[in-house]
């Protein structure tokens, strides 16, 4: 296994695990290569429509316009060779010469890009192979494989835990290694930290953030520690520095990320699918995609998956584009109109109904792409003359496409690992394949709408809108069936479907379930799920609006036992205040006891009991400040928002006091006096916890009271006068 590659600006450092220990191998010849092809109307024509094809020079010649690309670079400080290789540019276009540039350092190959863009016309030529991110670009080109050996003993790791914010000239007093306080001082922590590398040798360093890592070196500098090294050499490189950037509307921050040599860094304030699956998962993807552990601890979904594709491309001798420069095929107004939907959802009707079954379309999107043939290349592909997307009339390709040969090895896999989880009785075993399966489980979430990405390498927007056309009719498709079977349907969204006993058929004539869900899955050629059956479900309103909310329900699973505290998997909720990362702990598991109460009693006013026995608490003081705490992910700088809210104060506050937070990162606050002015109304969770602004927290208790009782009518006012003492009077108590 390739724990990680080191560069530096005459060799690249291979540090390999093996049954021995760990191998360091240095390659001083390796180059790595970007390619230059034809110019876009060249293999799309001039919008993007089918185009004859181009007459191509003979094998290993390359364009006039390369050939002069060729000479200009002849001699250029950053090129240390040019040749002509033979690829294709796109999957539907056939392998043609290339201009193949060999960099001389890892810095130079986007130099050379640019530098290639600004020669001729813009669109004059195509680069491939350019943005490949470093680890990945070597394992590629060297046909090295980073997937763990079974042979090689397990990895160790070693966590360095920091808090996230806060001042930098305290942060090593707070350090722990392994969960135990490093030292007193930044010197004892240093020490502790080296001694414990010592001992354990660890192969990965798992950090809270990743900001220890000069903050070590640093202090150790500044006590005369010399032969410090957190890596197994001396030194540490930055790779990256800290960034905010947007993404599908959201502000997000990126922190500096940093390397060691012969040690991944798997930093939790900079990973996805470390949080989600750990170790186990994130090893099991290493296999799945070739992307080394080190880059894999910090990839998106979308890098992860990309690094699939790019791995598949390449096994079909097509280059990575650089930019996605594909163009969009004509299409009417009245074409848009129709492709361009989401999918199917059906309004759930408001209240809390009795007997619900819920079904689910296995990994519907993933399957579609799989079973339908649904491909960048496939959609629209100019040679197969069909409408096999409904309602949209797209044509797709009798050719088998790349994006099913690339999931389908997940979702098989994923179906595998489920198999064995339900077969096993070994708790160990069953916690690292569940690791697996969430990991490939977010890969298969995310491929339908990285299709529609911009700069998603082989994405394109009618292979987008053809997934949700397909879709759309299954889900509709499933309706009808169940409809027909003497089922009510309550609620659809995109793949899922709730129903209920039709009040009107008699049980004798009602189908069963599992015999419909079979005839719907041979016809759609995807399986259709029984999920789970429901004593109740409450479906909730839409907050300011008319009818039922899509995404905001709770109900209790039929069987399912309560665990100790909360709601384990007795209750399934989405949408409500539980479910949302911004709600203080203690408001979770008060709506947590109001669901109980509900289950137990069906009462509202036995529901608002329990709601003044915790709001009594909440006024004597006896709640703990710490589990009030709000987290919140900002978008902006203070200064940047309009209204004072106290996530505002709280980004006040951390300036003031020395750890001021960019736009993207997280803040953890107590509301401490929301009739205080500035940075007075909040405290941060590194200061010291005391008091809180009981009417602020009791607002919230009862917004997250209403969520429970609205869909048998309760509103907050109704909510608050029951607390008052007042009741409702109607005309019929006279």
């Amino acid at each position: 296994m390739v724990l990680t590659i080191d560069y530096d600006d005459t060799a690249v450092t291979e540090w390999r695990l093996t049954s021995d220990g760990v191998e360091r191998t240095r390659v001083d010849d390796y180059r790595p290569t970007m390619y230059v092809g034809a110019p876009v109307a060249e293999l799309y024509g001039e919008h993007g429509g089918p185009t004859p094809r181009a007459r191509l020079p003979k094998r290993g010649a390359l364009t006039d316009a390369l050939a002069d690309v060729r000479a200009f670079f002849e001699g250029h400080d950053a090129v240390a060779d040019l040749s002509v290789d033979v690829w294709r540019q796109t999957f539907r276009s056939d392998a043609r010469p290339v201009l193949r540039v060999d960099c001389r350092r890892i810095e130079d190959v986007r130099a050379v890009a640019r530098r290639v863009h600004q020669f001729g016309d813009a669109d004059a030529h195509t680069c491939y192979n350019v943005d490949l991110t470093r680890q990945l670009r070597y394992t590629l080109e060297t046909g090295t494989d980073p997937a763990p050996d079974t042979a090689v003993r397990d990895l160790r790791t070693m966590r360095l835990g920091l808090p996230a914010h806060g001042s930098d000239a305290a942060a090593l007093a707070d350090l722990t290694i392994d969960g135990e306080p490093a030292g007193a001082t930044p010197r004892a922590a240093v020490e502790a930290v080296a001694e414990r590398l010592a001992a354990v040798d660890p192969d990965v360093l798992v950090v809270d953030t990743a900001r220890v890592v000069p903050l070590l070196f640093e202090a150790a500098a500044d006590h005369g520690i010399e032969s410090f090294a957190l890596g197994r050499e001396p030194g540490y490189t930055q790779l990256a520095s800290a960034s905010t950037y947007t993404s599908y509307g959201q502000v997000g921050h990126s922190p500096a990320r940093y390397a060691v040599p012969g040690r991944a860094i798997i930093d939790r304030s900079n990973t996805f699918f470390y949080d989600e699956a750990g170790l186990d998962g994130c090893l099991d993807l290493v296999d799945r995609a070739g992307l080394p552990l080190q880059e894999l601890g910090w990839a998106s979904i979308g890098r992860v998956l990309t690094a699939m594709q790019i791995r598949e491309a390449r096994s079909r001798g097509v280059l990575v584009p650089w930019r996605a420069w594909r163009p969009e095929f004509f299409r009417s107004a009245t074409t848009l109109d129709t492709a361009d939907r989401g999918g199917t959802t059906l309004a759930p009707e408001v209240g809390v109904h009795e007997d619900v079954h819920e079904l689910d379309f296995a990994s519907m999107y993933p399957n579609v792409i799989r079973e339908y043939n649904v491909s960048p290349e496939t959609v629209r592909c100019g040679c197969c003359d069909n409408d096999r997307v409904p309602n949209v009339g797209y044509s797709i390709c009798e050719r088998d496409g790349y994006l099913p040969d690339v999931l389908g090895p997940l979702i098989d896999g994923r179906s595998e690992i489920k198999r064995r989880i339900r077969a096993s009785d070994d708790p160990d075993e069953i916690e690292t394949l569940e690791a697996r399966s969430s990991a490939i489980k977010w890969i298969l979430v995310s491929c339908f709408g990285y299709q529609g990405f911009s700069n998603a390498k082989f994405g394109r927007i009618e292979c987008h809108e053809s997934i949700n056309a397909i879709a759309r009719e299954l889900l509709l498709d499933a309706k009808a069936a169940l409809e027909a079977g003497g089922w009510r349907v309550l609620h659809g969204i995109v793949d899922s479907i709730w129903v209920t006993p039709a009040p009107d058929v008699a049980d004798a004539e009602r189908r069963p379930l599992d015999a419909i869900a079979g005839e719907v899955s041979a016809s759609t050629r995807i399986e259709l799920e029984y999920e789970a059956a429901f004593d109740w479900v409450a479906f909730c309103p839409r907050r300011g609006g008319d009818g039922g909310a899509l995404t905001r329900y709770f109900g209790r699973r039929r069987g399912e036992p309560y665990p100790d505290d909360g709601l384990g998997d007795a209750v399934k909720t989405r949408g409500i205040e539980s479910r949302q990362d911004d709600t203080p702990a203690w408001v979770a598991r008060l709506q947590a006891a109001l669901i109980r109460t509900l289950d137990r009693t069906h009462d509202a006013e036995a529901v608002c009991g329990e709601l003044a026995t915790w709001l009594g608490r909440l006024d004597d003081g006896a709640v703990d400040p710490s589990d009030l705490l709000i987290e919140q992910r900002v978008s902006k700088r203070a200064e940047q928002y309009r209204h004072e809210t106290v996530t505002v104060a709280a980004l006040k506050r951390a300036a003031w006091k020395d750890c001021a937070l960019e736009p993207g990162q997280r803040v953890r606050y107590l509301v401490v006096d929301d009739d205080a002015r500035g940075v007075g109304r909040v405290r941060l969770r590194h200061e010291p916890l005391r008091g809180y602004d009981t009417a602020w927290y009791r607002r919230q208790a009862i917004r997250a009271a209403e969520s429970v009782l609205s869909p048998l009518g309760w509103d907050r006012e109704r909510i608050r006068r029951w607390l008052s003492g007042t009741r409702d009077a109607r005309l019929s108590t006279y």
